[in-house]
């Protein structure tokens, strides 16, 4: 089978799906990588590499799609809201598409998707097992965002992050909260303390609390409990406004003295939750940064702009939502490794074999046979529920 990585077409979008390290273990299994001419340069690696690793290098990206079993992007059409609609007329039926799809923003390019005969497999259903642990994308790219985000808030706040004896005397360290401590606010509590700040971080789970800790974190505990904090599918479940009011009063305080906030609370398929109110912002210290990892659902701060960096109250809120495709090298390994773990499991003797017994195959799957066949993704849009195959 002939597994193709066209090229990204997302304005600025330099992450590449498949890495060359990986094409030797693909290779192995009997699968045949084709990728399109510069398709990672972008993310520091040129045709030369893939080549010497065997994979083979098409110049026509028409070509890459007429010739591909198994198509391996990273933002597919659904994800690129931009151009991906460029690629529709290039699927053919009976093809497999992986990567992100965005299979809870709009019904209408799963349809559009199955309308042309495509089986498509979303990463961001990748269930959160231990099965599924190396192929989950999600965990991947949050690790990204939440060490980046560190960094960017360091780069903008107009003080060092480290406690400093110097000969002007003692300088004090900043203080970093991170609200949301899931695999992005983990790291970001990670990075934080490297950079030497105090870090604390609040999260609705009780649970995370150890983990916190164990990064050398404080947590934040609140005189508040939310029910059912999490999904079955290990995600944060949505609360209602009565919570979200009571945890905006309480958390008003932490907020006013922290130097930098980092919002990572992020709730599948819904807008995020504000948990940062203008007043809020208004009592921050002038120079302040708040970094909202939310920023594509709405953000977690009142006056968080999508994709835009602003300023209000002289306190600097950014509001980008690529973070991870900010550091296209590792993005496109750490994505190269789940991805191609997913193929691997996907793929056995040479040919596909799909398991709808298998989690990780019926929760991914968005498309098949004409129709968008995920049970998650038709109860979320209100789709009928499709009788049961033998």
């Amino acid at each position: 089978m002939i597994v193709g990585v066209p090229r990204e077409i997302y304005p600025k979008e330099r992450r590449v799906g498949l890495v060359p390290a990986v094409i030797p273990s693909l290779k192995k299994a009997g699968l045949e990588i084709h990728v399109e001419a510069g398709a990672g340069l972008a993310a520091g690696y040129p045709d030369k590499e893939y080549e010497e690793k065997g994979a083979k290098v098409v110049a026509q990206r028409a070509e890459i799609f007429r010739a591909a079993d198994i198509l391996v992007q990273f933002l597919c059409h659904g994800a690129n809201d931009k151009t991906g609609s460029e690629d529709l007329p290039l699927f053919r039926k009976g093809q497999y598409l992986m990567g992100f799809l965005r299979p809870l923003g709009a019904v209408k390019t799963l349809e559009e998707l199955a309308a042309r005969g495509v089986t498509s497999f979303a990463v961001e259903l990748m269930p959160r097992t231990t099965r599924a642990q190396s192929m989950d994308v999600l965990s991947s790219m949050a690790t990204i965002c939440g060490y980046k985000a560190v960094l960017l808030a360091a780069d903008t706040l107009p003080r060092m992050c480290p406690m400093l004896t110097t000969a002007a005397g003692t300088i004090a360290p900043a203080r970093v909260l991170i609200i949301g401590a899931g695999v992005a606010g983990l790291q970001a509590i990670a990075t934080a303390r490297r950079l030497g700040a105090v870090a604390s971080a609040y999260d609705m789970r009780p649970a995370a609390k150890e983990q916190v800790q164990s990064l050398g974190g404080r947590f934040v505990e609140l005189a508040i409990e939310a029910k059912d904090a999490k999904d079955a599918r290990g995600y944060g479940k949505a609360q209602d406004e009565s919570f979200y009011a009571k945890q905006r009063e309480l958390l008003g305080n932490v907020i006013a003295e922290s130097d930098v906030v980092i919002t990572a609370a992020v709730i599948p398929g819904k807008k995020s939750p504000v948990l940062v109110t203008k007043d809020m912002v208004a009592r921050m210290a002038p120079g302040s940064v708040i970094v909202d990892l939310a920023a594509e659902r709405g953000g977690n701060c009142e006056l968080t702009k999508p994709d835009e960096i602003t300023v209000e109250h002289n306190v600097t809120i950014i509001g980008e939502y690529n973070l991870a495709g900010t550091v296209p090298y590792h993005a496109s390994q750490m994505f190269a490794k789940n991805i191609s773990a997913f193929l691997l499991h996907l793929v056995k003797d040479g040919k596909v074999q799909l398991n709808m017994q298998d989690e990780i195959m019926r929760e991914t799957m968005v498309t098949q046979d004409g129709q968008v066949v995920n049970a998650r993704v038709r109860e979320f849009f209100g789709l009928p529920a499709l009788a049961a195959k033998d």
